[in-house]
Order: structure tokens, then sequence, then C-alpha cells
């Protein structure tokens, strides 16, 4: 460095080093050299070319360096930002790993209030056809009439009821298949909580249910976090594991009230 400060008269005007990260040098014709490091003093500049492995020297007339300048900044900018996403991704697996701690090792499904978990009581959902349905396709010649049927809970109401419009929950399975939350749908003495239609010659059955959009957060193999996009409304729902038309389904139900 001292021999070539003073080939130049050891008068420096500009320094560019980019040591973290190559860098395109772009010259004004729009072509470039990717360089490790740059440096520019007086006329000249001096360059560690990467395609030959050696230090370089041209006329700074040639170059284009605002050009170049501003990409050191756009990939300094994306740098930032993918340092600010890791730190965040690094905040977020330490919280993860401390609230599984939290999860109780019984499957199920867990209300969380704060510091206390509390756990749901699973259901027992029936299923309850539409007799006037079986008696029309009883007097058809061949099953060509449409079965329906509803999947419910006993009782208009939830034992359980929670005071908060955006609650979270804690599910812990032995086998994940799809699960969520639905909203249930009052009936005398019962709650629906799916209907059914079951597809005449195939048996083909169809579920409906009222899902409630919600975000996921797997903290471990199994073990999830749930809680809904939008607050709910004052009603009866249930925290649902199923397989989609395979009549497989599990309810954890509870009741939204407001305070």
């Amino acid at each position: 460095m001292r021999n070539w400060c003073k080939l130049f008269g050891g008068t420096l005007l500009a320094v560019g080093l980019l040591s973290a990260a190559n860098v395109r040098l772009y010259l004004k014709d729009g072509s470039h050299h990717l360089v490790r490091e740059y440096q520019v003093v007086e006329d000249r500049v001096r360059f560690y070319s990467l395609e030959r492995g050696e230090w370089e020297e041209a006329p700074l007339e040639l170059f284009d360096l605002d050009r170049t300048r501003a990409e050191q900044k756009r990939l300094e900018e994306q740098r930032r930002q993918r340092a600010e996403e890791d730190k965040v991704d690094r905040q977020a697996e330490r919280e993860g790993r401390t609230e599984l701690h939290k999860v109780p090792l019984d499957d199920g499904v867990y209300w969380v209030n704060d510091e206390q978990v509390t756990p749901l009581k699973q259901g027992e959902p029936k299923t309850k056809g539409n007799k006037r349905r079986s008696v029309l396709k009883a007097m058809a010649p061949v099953p060509i009439v449409t079965g329906k049927a509803t999947v419910e809970l006993e009782g208009p109401r939830s034992a359980f009821v929670i005071h908060t419009p955006a609650p979270q929950f804690y599910i812990r399975l032995d086998k994940v298949e799809r699960f969520g939350v639905i909203r249930l749908t009052p009936k005398k003495g019962s709650r629906i909580v799916e209907d059914l239609t079951i597809i005449p010659i195939s048996k083909d059955v169809i579920e409906e249910q009222k899902e409630v959009e919600v975000f996921r957060q797997q903290l471990a193999p199994g073990v999830y976090k749930i809680w809904p996009v939008e607050p709910l409304e004052p009603g009866e729902y249930a925290v649902v594991q199923f397989t989609k038309d395979k009549m497989n389904l599990q309810v954890w139900d509870f009741a939204y009230r407001k305070p």
C-alpha cells in the first residue's frame, strides 16, 4: 500500500471497500467488473478483480461510480433487512421453545389465559338424520334421494365460557390432520357442528362446517398454537380436528360471551 500511494503522490481522495460481499464496479459503457473491493485515488480506480484474482487499475473517467455506489447501497439495505428478519426469526424460535414448556403432555386442546392453561373437555358429537328424507328414500324405487344429516352436540350452550374475543389455544394431537375453529349453529336443545350430505349410490359424504379463519403457529411436531384472525362474535364455537369428508371428527366446544 505504501508503494501504491507513492505512485499516485500519496493523495487519497476516496476509498470504497466491500469486504463482506462482492460488488459490481460499473463502467460508463454499461459493463462491469465483479470485484472484492475498489479504491479511488486522484484520477485512477484500483480494484481487486475476482475474475483474474489480482489487483488492477484504470482511469477514473471510465467508471460509473454513482451506479456502483447505488448498487452497494441496495445490497447493504438487503443485508440489513435479512439480518433484521433473522433476528426476528431467532427471537420467535426462542419464544416458541419457551412456550412449548407450557403445553401439557396429554393430547387435547387447552385455552391460554395469560399464564394459565386450561384444558377443554372433548365433546361427544352425534349424527342425526332427516326423517322426512328417510321416508322419501324408502319410497323411491332406487336410492336416488340425496341424504341429509347433521352432526350435533347435546345441549344449547357450552359449559366452557370465555370472555375474550380473540382466544388462543394450544392443541396437542398424536396424529395431526386438519384442525381449526368452527362456529356452531344453535338448534333446539343442541348445537350443530356440521351438515352432512350423503350422495346416492356412491355413499360419499360431504361435510360442511362454518370455519373460522385462524392463525396457526407450530411449536413442535404435533403441537400448535391457534387463534382467530378476526375477533369472534358472541356465540357457540369449537376447536375441531377432522379428516375432510371422512366422518372422522373430534370436537372441543366453548362459548364466547361478552363480559
